[in-house]
């Protein structure tokens, strides 16, 4: 079940579902690259104005899941308009700045962007634009990206499977929701 806030923004409600804490694992993968395991971590925040604030860090998994190396780390805004059309201002850790346009799905929570503009810095790698999509799937976020370079036609080149993180703080205001939360907090889950 998605939770809407009570102060989000009525602007945001088709987007309730991306909101939270989510961490998973993926697979990336281009020309180019070494081709890896990676660990992500996303958190989609909101303050009550128009836009959902968006956070994601990921990192390179050894075979046995562990951290080995940081991959990319990227943050950016998200808005929505009374026709169901997304855009999202995005700035990654390698120096590219991208302005994505999409849609909502009707009646199912997915997301379908492809980049609009993008500027890259002089110390960035080659990048002329991508297209991700993202669904929200029996309680999971699930996305999809693929790239372009002027040397590569446009291709999937990573894609994750993300579990919602629940806090400590998150599962006491659950509990105290449902009624008084023993001092202890044990009773509460027997």
């Amino acid at each position: 079940m998605i939770e809407i806030p009570s102060d989000l923004n009525p602007r945001l409600v088709p987007l309730a579902f991306l909101l939270g804490n989510w961490a998973g694992a993926g697979v990336t993968d281009f020309p180019g690259a070494e081709k890896a395991n990676f660990g992500q971590e996303v958190s989609f925040t909101h303050d009550g104005r128009d836009f959902i604030e968006y956070r994601s860090h990921t990192w390179v998994l050894d075979s046995e899941g562990n951290k080995v190396k940081p991959l990319e780390s990227e943050s950016g805004f998200w808005r929505i308009d009374e026709d169901r059309k997304v855009e999202v201002v995005m700035v990654r850790d390698d120096g590219v700045v991208e302005v994505w346009y999409g849609e909502l799905a009707d009646k199912k929570p997915q997301i379908d962007l492809a980049t609009d503009a993008v500027a890259r810095t002089a110390a960035s790698g080659p990048y002329t634009g991508g297209k991700r999509l993202y669904g929200y799937v029996k309680g999971d976020l699930m996305w999809v990206g693929e790239k372009q370079t002027p040397e590569v036609p446009l291709r999937p080149y990573m894609s994750a499977q993300l579990k919602k993180v629940v806090t400590p703080e998150e599962v006491a205001d659950m509990a105290r929701n449902l009624g008084d939360l023993p001092d202890d907090g044990i009773a509460f889950f027997k």
